[in-house]
């Protein structure tokens, strides 16, 4: 780890990032208007036989612009809420004794006691619960699926979950009539397991010695930007071997599909075999039980949400709209987007899409406890900092959940 990348590590204050906000919400809602006005001409040339390649290509460059816009409304909220958790400026910790230590720790490998919050002949030492709560903070900012899904803390290497598969009846009966037994309810039983995802930042013996900087910023820096990285991948579809099971994998097709008690996540067909329609994004909602749309959202990738941002309705109103209060996602059809860098592109039978409840459908699985080991031998002159956490997810209920598939017809 270079002195220059350490001291990249500066703090965005509160305020000048919320006016950073407010001014790219009005550019986003500029840009958007003027989108909205070049894509009806490129429609009309289209209606009149005419292909205008600069006009679609107009179009193209203020689709990408707003995309960039979204982008930056994104990681300025990201810096904003990150610098609130950050332990700067003089902030007190919440674990100042475990966090003094680990400090001390950090710089010179000392062993302190305090340090042990766990049986100390597993080779490592673990981390204080203050250190714990930054990186697991920090991941909630920069994991979409952290903070859309259920999450679930664990003190043990697997979590079990009884599923009610109803079955009970009843019947009518008169006055007197004789009442033989019903059917009882039945259970089935699923398994969430975790895998181990890790972290392994590292700096000189001299800068730990001499460095006047935030060690615990740094390192939960470093370990959010790999752990969410990792995470996000798997959460989508991971395939379940030392890793989460992705919500895709669990879709009608998919390899876990028959895995759920509940069965799987529906699909429903996007109306054209190598696009999405806006009937088809309307079929994809009213798919979804009513009472599952309460908190439903949309998610997909940047490259998605550019294509169904050009879609319309019978009225000639765009489905997708901008933010228009700092802080709120755009939406489609009034429904919020998340966006999620590893969902597919859109291409002939991907999965580009999911809409529901993701809090009620999908868990995340927190194997409790950051685990930091101190490494000064394997890489000198580097000190290595071996940070671990185990970390699992699975579907919860396919119920609240719909998934579009590229495909033609209903």
């Amino acid at each position: 780890m270079t002195v220059q990348i350490i001291r990249g590590l500066v703090d965005v204050r509160a305020e000048a990032g919320t006016s950073e906000v407010r001014a790219l919400v009005d550019e986003v809602n500029k840009a958007f208007d003027t989108f909205k006005a070049e894509h009806t001409k490129q429609i009309d040339s289209l209606k009149k036989g005419h292909d205008d390649a600069l006009q679609a290509l107009k179009v193209d460059r203020i689709n990408a612009d707003i995309d960039r816009l979204q982008k930056e409304i994104e990681d300025a909220h990201v810096k904003i809420a990150a610098s609130q958790n950050a332990s700067v400026g003089g902030r007190k910790v919440r674990d100042a004794e475990y966090t003094d230590a680990f400090n001390a720790h950090f710089k010179k490998g000392e062993i302190q006691a305090a340090l042990n919050k766990g049986a100390s002949d597993e080779g490592g030492y673990l981390a204080p619960s203050e250190w714990d709560r930054t990186i697991a903070d920090k991941l909630v900012l920069v994991s979409p699926m952290r903070q859309i899904c259920f999450v679930q803390p664990t003190s043990k290497a697997n979590f079990k979950k009884l599923f009610n598969l109803k079955g009970a009846t009843s019947g009518w009966v008169g006055e007197t009539a004789a009442r033989p037994a019903t059917s009882n309810p039945t259970f089935a039983e699923l398994e969430y397991t975790t895998g181990e995802i890790y972290a392994n930042p590292a700096a000189t013996q001299q800068i730990l010695d001499d460095a006047e900087i935030d060690i615990e910023t740094w390192l939960a820096g470093e370990v959010q930007q790999e752990f969410a990285f990792q995470e996000g991948a798997a959460f989508v579809s991971g395939n379940g071997t030392n890793k989460p099971t992705g919500i895709l994998t669990y879709v009608t097709g998919g390899t876990n599909a028959a895995k759920h008690p509940y069965g799987a996540i529906a699909a429903v067909n996007s109306g054209s075999a190598t696009a999405i329609t806006a009937d088809g994004i309307i079929d994809l909602i009213y798919d979804l039980p009513s009472v599952y749309t309460g908190n439903a959202r949309f998610t997909m990738n940047r490259k998605t949400q550019g294509f169904v941002r050009k879609l319309k309705d019978g009225q000639g109103n765009y489905l997708w709209q901008p933010s228009y209060v700092a802080g709120q996602p755009a939406t489609l059809c009034n429904f919020p987007i998340t966006e999620i860098p590893d969902m597919p592109d859109v291409a002939a039978n991907a999965l580009p899409i999911m809409f529901g409840d993701f809090n009620k459908g999908y868990m995340i699985l927190d194997r409790i406890g950051v685990r930091v080991l101190r490494d000064p031998y394997t890489n000198k002159p580097y000190v290595s900092f071996y940070t671990t956490k185990r970390v699992g997810g699975g579907l919860l209920d396919p119920q609240p959940l719909r998934a579009l598939k590229v495909a033609a017809g209903a």
